[in-house]
């Protein structure tokens, strides 16, 4: 739960940049509809780590020194890239980083769904599921919206 919360984080900086930079009406949906949806999850992850007296990290909690990223998260120098990427350029970067991103919260959902006696909880189970289905859903999307911007020159 904890790393999730800064994998979500991530992602929310991701899309941020997408309402000024994004190159298509596609991208800025996409980005709006992730954004919204990690700030939900985030939020739910949060409450349920605080009733249980858990740690609550910070939404910077990722940034910090010897912080290791979790599976699929963007490294500064491909945030970097994403920031300063505009029109054509940006569109391809924010989904086949975004893709990475999601394909690695579903690595963690996995990784969750292996380990012996985890996710009993109904909603830890609930909510790594939905994670899980939602962001396949999602990389099929991004895949095809990526594919057809392909033929797009930047």
């Amino acid at each position: 739960m904890q790393g999730m919360i800064g994998h979500h984080a991530q992602a929310l900086e991701m899309a941020a940049p997408a309402v000024e930079q994004a190159g298509s009406e596609g991208v800025r949906l996409l980005a709006q509809r992730i954004d919204l949806s990690q700030q939900d999850e985030i939020r739910m992850m949060q409450e349920w780590l605080a009733a249980r007296g858990e740690d609550v990290p910070s939404l910077d909690h990722h940034h910090q020194p010897g912080i290791m990223l979790m599976p699929g998260m963007l490294t500064p120098e491909q945030m970097n890239r994403l920031q300063a990427a505009r029109g054509a350029e940006f569109d391809r970067l924010f989904l086949r980083f975004m893709i990475q991103h999601h394909n690695g919260a579903v690595t963690m959902v996995g990784d969750l769904f292996e380990a012996d006696g985890a996710a009993q909880d109904d909603f830890v189970f609930k909510l790594a599921s939905d994670i899980q289905a939602d962001q396949t859903s999602e990389v099929a999307r991004m895949q095809r919206m990526l594919d057809a911007l392909s033929n797009v020159p930047l």
